[in-house]
């Protein structure tokens, strides 16, 4: 099922706001606003005007919604998927325009998130990105919210960043932007054959990280009229530490069995990781490969916010278009 949230929930300010298992009850004046996630309730006085992003993937939603993220923690400079300051592609010129400052590269670090003097500081609760294992320390600093995106839309994650830093109106008007984007996709998209498969590749070891339903990216699949294929029941394959909700990982003789889609779409990938997946024998049975369906859709897709979700709006319509 698809959570399809409207504009008037968005816009809600007054009364008490129950977002996706984070919750905010606002004063009169909207502040100060009573915060809750799964470590406790927090009291925001005032609007942030100092965030400090420790993930990765929170920073583009947080510069979608132009709040004022500061500081953001960062991946390896200059890989497939970051930019010289190991910033996501898709975001990266858009944070050095507004000076946001570098924390550290991976390793979260406490002392360099205190040096921001930050008011708020936002965490995810899981994925590479994920400073939870410093949160008691990072609390004495600021109020810090653990924010879950493992099982939510990227507009689900925009809603709740807006109506935690008081840009409510902000992500509001993203959506609406994104939601004609998506209209006009649809008008012009003859989709292939159904269903599909929604993947990570890892040429090197010969793995995959499946991208489940609760997911982000098969949530925007599903919106542009994709079904996703379902796992066999026979398949044992295992959740990425047994908490993760947004990923399947896919190994050995599982891989295979996973990929049953009619057609695949990688995402965090190009032509390069494409080749590698249809010329690798364990998976030349496949119909997807026998059929020419597997799609690349931009190594910006690693991580879905505005931005990359953009992206691949425009990809679907540029190889599907009727």
């Amino acid at each position: 099922m698809i959570f399809r949230i409207s504009s008037a929930l968005i816009n809600i300010i007054f009364g008490t706001v129950f977002l996706l298992g984070l919750s905010a009850q606002a004063a009169t004046a909207g502040w100060p606003r009573q915060v809750t996630d799964s470590r406790g309730t927090h009291t925001l006085q005032h609007a942030p005007q100092r965030i400090v992003s420790t993930s990765v993937t929170l920073t583009g939603s947080l510069l979608a919604i132009e709040a004022p993220v500061i500081a953001s923690g960062a991946t390896t400079p200059g890989n497939r998927f970051s930019d010289d300051l190991g910033y996501l592609r898709q975001w990266g010129e858009v944070a050095k325009a507004r000076k946001v400052q570098r924390l550290y590269i991976g390793e979260a670090s406490a002392e360099a998130v205190a040096a921001q003097m930050p008011d708020l500081i936002l965490i995810s609760a899981t994925g590479g990105d994920s400073a939870l294992a410093l949160y008691d320390q990072l609390s004495t600093i600021a109020p810090t919210l653990v924010i879950n995106y493992d099982d939510k839309s990227w507009q689900q994650v925009l809603t709740l960043l807006g109506t935690v830093t008081g840009q409510e109106k902000q992500a509001a008007a993203r959506i609406a932007s994104f939601d004609k984007q998506l209209a006009e996709a649809k008008k012009q998209i003859k989709l292939p054959p159904q269903p599909v498969t929604a993947l990570v590749y890892t040429p090197a070891s010969h793995s995959a990280n499946l991208w489940t339903p609760e997911s982000a990216q098969g949530k925007l699949l599903e919106q542009l009229g994709f079904t996703l294929a379902t796992l066999p029941a026979s398949l044992h394959a295992s959740q990425s530490m047994g908490k993760r909700h947004d990923i399947v990982q896919l190994g050995g003789e599982n891989l295979a069995a996973g990929l049953n889609g009619e057609s695949l779409f990688m995402f965090a990938s190009d032509e390069k990781d494409a080749q590698a997946l249809k010329t690798n024998p364990l998976l030349a049975h496949l119909p997807a490969v026998q059929n020419k369906q597997v799609y690349p859709l931009g190594t910006e897709t690693f991580r879905l916010d505005y931005y990359s979700a953009s992206l691949v709006l425009k990809r679907m319509t540029g190889l599907f278009s009727e």
